[in-house]
């Protein structure tokens, strides 16, 4: 739970001030687990959604990893860009967009589970993913000229 914490939040102080938000509400909310998945992915669900409130109350998103970043059937970035550049234009994305973007791309969840996990349908999940990526070659594209 702690590298899924970590992950979204780049930082070991914020990572760990999550997870004790997550456990919290855990074992507050556990009579709502139903048992429909299990035990550890409701708990990464909260953790996921505990980091993203947090990020959004923050308003400042980082990625640990982008080397990590999908390549196949997804955006192939430039040897050229450095990691800031790409990092300021992922920050750049809406919200809803971004954070598509991280959970599929970056964490490689499946369209199903960022559903799940955002509370939101598969279709708004592959159609935020699509225009995200969209955006991101648009705006990669006109760093590159």
């Amino acid at each position: 739970m702690f590298s899924t914490a970590y992950r979204i939040m780049n930082n070991r102080d914020d990572a760990h001030d999550v997870l004790q938000d997550a456990f919290i509400q855990v074992f507050r909310d556990i009579k709502q687990y139903r048992f429909e998945s299990s035990l550890g992915s409701w708990i990464k669900t909260i953790v996921i959604r505990t980091s993203l409130r947090q990020i959004y109350k923050n308003r400042r998103m980082e990625f640990t990893n982008l080397d990590e970043v999908k390549t196949e059937g997804s955006i192939l970035i430039p040897d050229t860009l450095s990691k800031e550049h790409l990092e300021k234009v992922i920050l750049s994305l809406p919200d809803g967009y971004r954070t598509v973007f991280l959970l599929t791309e970056v964490e490689g969840y499946t369209h199903e589970e960022t559903a799940n996990m955002l509370g939101i349908s598969t279709g708004t999940s592959k159609s935020q993913l699509h225009h995200a990526k969209n955006m991101l070659k648009r705006r990669l594209a006109s760093l590159l000229d």
